[in-house]
């Protein structure tokens, strides 16, 4: 039973059931952004329904972009072309969304304006000066408030730049690979370690020039791109709970339809099965026609309960993993034990997810400790209690299932942050349910 801001979960004897989860996050702001750009219509199928994707429309449509809603699930955006975008009347507000923000600001650097981008009191407090470097590193200026929103962003003709990024991002590298569409010579962003993929897969599905090699990307200015019918895959970070579930009750098992299955994303499975779960994944086969459509992996995932262990996260595998860490966390409420290092980058998302999740694991009656880059949680039952979300949707999340383990109901407080990227969260919960 749930109200606006509280969620109360009962112990559940195991989770079962057939679902379809909604649609990627991260390529749907990609999509979003890049449709805005081309020449034509795209309609956009299975796009997001949470409210930081909603904040990458109402940026664009404040840029002089319209979109539609054609079906629940479905958006088209007329593009307005690579030099369309109109200088906006007022700031543009991307709400609680990190991602609209800094990659909306590589699009904007090359704009011949100066815009203003905002954001909700989280998204202020989070650090922006890794976008902000090499975006000025290729001709823009930028103001910002001590390297947090809002940005003010003064667009200019830019130049190509060769820029070695100090720590694993995929949304600072993503920034710079849009800059690099507007600028004059090849722009490459070259990374420590591999992050996802979806920028590098998005730019080429709209017709722009990429190359791939090794830790370097690398895209071509572009005089135009290509809009056309995008089918976006379900979200596997959203489907990350489920699996959890599965994998830590006894007698569990779930089915996951048209999740995403990108390689740059697909770590959260290896590491299930480490755990001691049984994953199945039968993938989509890819042909010409179905190429039309998406230029991203997809099939269906079994995740079953067989027994659980101790799972140890290194520092080499967190940047595959960043956003499945707080779902995996939860896999301590069910008698295991995780253990995260390397992860620092947590303590700046949404919220100190570092501290969020040990806080509201210790209210569950989890056993849990912080370090300064990660977290242990230790297996054991726990006894329920009423952990706060801090107004982090993925915290909401686990501590809901964690919750599943407990002896007694557990009421979550600032439960409503689900809306930002899985507003049915709770309703797919209940149904699960057994």
């Amino acid at each position: 039973m749930s109200s606006s801001h509280a969620a109360t979960i009962l112990p559940a004897r195991r989770v079962r059931g057939r679902l379809r989860v909604p649609g990627d996050k991260s390529i749907s702001h990609r999509y979003a952004m890049l449709a805005a750009l081309a020449d034509g219509h795209s309609t956009l199928d299975n796009y997001a329904p949470g409210a930081d994707c909603r904040s990458t429309l109402t940026c664009m449509e404040a840029l002089g972009v319209e979109t539609r809603r054609q079906a629940s699930d479905a958006i088209t955006v007329m593009g307005r072309g690579l030099r369309g975008l109109r200088s906006p009347a007022g700031p543009l507000d991307c709400g609680n969304s990190g991602t609209t923000m800094r990659l909306l600001a590589g699009v904007l650097a090359g704009q011949p304006y100066t815009a203003q981008m905002i954001g909700d009191e989280s998204l202020s407090r989070r650090p922006m000066r890794r976008v902000v470097a090499p975006l000025e590193q290729m001709g823009a200026r930028i103001e910002s408030r001590d390297g947090h929103p809002p940005l003010a962003v003064h667009g200019t003709v830019l130049h190509g730049i060769s820029y070695r990024s100090p720590t694993p991002s995929a949304q600072v590298k993503s920034a710079v690979l849009l800059a690099g569409l507007f600028a004059e010579g090849i722009t490459s962003v070259t990374e420590p370690s591999a992050t996802r993929d979806h920028t590098e897969r998005a730019l080429r599905r709209f017709g722009a020039s990429v190359v791939v090699k090794d830790l370097t990307v690398s895209v071509q200015p572009a005089s135009r791109l290509v809009a056309g019918d995008r089918r976006i895959p379900g979200d596997i970070s959203s489907a990350a709970f489920w699996f959890v579930a599965a994998a830590g009750i006894p007698g569990s098992r779930i089915e996951i339809e048209g999740v995403g299955l990108n390689p740059s994303r697909t770590k959260i499975l290896d590491i299930l099965r480490r755990f001691g779960a049984r994953v199945t994944v039968t993938v989509y086969e890819t042909g010409p026609e179905s190429q039309t459509l998406e230029s991203e992996p997809r099939g269906d995932v079994v995740v079953e309960h067989d027994r659980t262990g101790t799972l140890i996260i290194t520092p080499e595998e967190v940047p595959g993993l960043i956003d499945e860490l707080p779902a995996l966390a939860a896999l301590a409420a069910f008698g295991g034990e995780v253990q995260v290092s390397g992860a620092s980058e947590l303590r700046v998302k949404e919220s100190d997810r570092i501290a969020a999740l040990v806080a509201g694991f210790r209210a569950l009656g989890i056993d849990a400790d912080e370090r300064p880059d990660g977290f242990v949680a230790a297996g054991g039952t726990p006894t329920g209690g009423s952990p706060d979300a801090h107004g982090d949707h993925r915290m909401a999340m686990a501590f809901a299932i964690a919750a599943l383990a407990a002896e007694r109901p557990s009421t979550i407080t600032g439960a409503d942050a689900v809306a930002i990227s899985y507003p049915q969260f709770f309703d797919t919960l209940e149904r699960l349910v057994r």
